[in-house]
């Protein structure tokens, strides 16, 4: 990585799950009608100043939040399924109040940051290494280029705690992004060698230049 190369993740439009606060992770649901309303306003912000590369992952909230974007800003979307979202094994399209009456050993586990066992729920650090993983490989072959990744909550936040290099299972100070919101990091220049980036902004919001 040298200097003027950037990384933008973009968390996905809403869908009716998040509407409904049900855990989505990698059960493929569309956008709803926010989210395209949602993805149109952070395209027509994005094309005015838009990045070299444009990566999403495979789910369709995300693929097509990256083709709304893509179109604006004249750009071809590939996929990567590094970039899928957590695993929740057997809570995915559950919402929180019956995942704690169902298991509540194990929702006290996930609401403490430690390790799920038993139901499937892939484990912390093990997804923000494979986030991390992969945006420093796309990074290292568009260096000098801003890299736009389009994906998902649980796995933009714990990707950049781990390209922070923070620890992913007991750090809880990134907040999760909203829909369509997005965060910049660069590679922090003062380590070159150690593959960690700086937080440059967080959080931004759809319309926000």
């Amino acid at each position: 990585m040298r200097i003027g190369t950037r990384l933008v993740l973009v968390r996905h439009g809403q869908t009716d799950y998040n509407r409904d606060g049900r855990l989505q992770g990698q059960v493929d649901i569309p956008l709803n009608e926010t989210g395209g309303r949602q993805a149109a306003a952070l395209a027509a912000v994005v094309a005015r100043n838009p990045p070299d590369v444009l990566v999403a992952s495979p789910l369709q909230r995300a693929r097509e939040t990256a083709r709304i974007i893509g179109r604006s800003a004249g750009l071809e979307v590939a996929t990567d399924p590094a970039f899928l979202e957590r695993s929740f094994g057997d809570w995915e399209g559950l919402r929180g109040e019956e995942i704690r009456d169902g298991w509540p050993e194990q929702h006290a586990a996930w609401r403490e940051h430690r390790p799920v066992l038993g139901v499937g729920v892939e484990d912390r650090p093990e997804v923000g290494a494979r986030v991390a993983s992969a945006c420093r490989r796309l990074l290292d072959e568009h260096a000098g280029s801003t890299v736009m990744v389009v994906a998902h909550g649980a796995a933009i936040t714990l990707g950049i705690t781990a390209l922070l290099g923070l620890d992913t299972n007991g750090f809880r100070g990134v907040a999760g992004l909203e829909n369509c919101h997005r965060t910049i990091l660069e590679p922090l220049l003062a380590e070159p060698d150690s593959g960690l980036m700086r937080l440059v902004s967080h959080n931004l919001a759809p319309d926000f230049p």
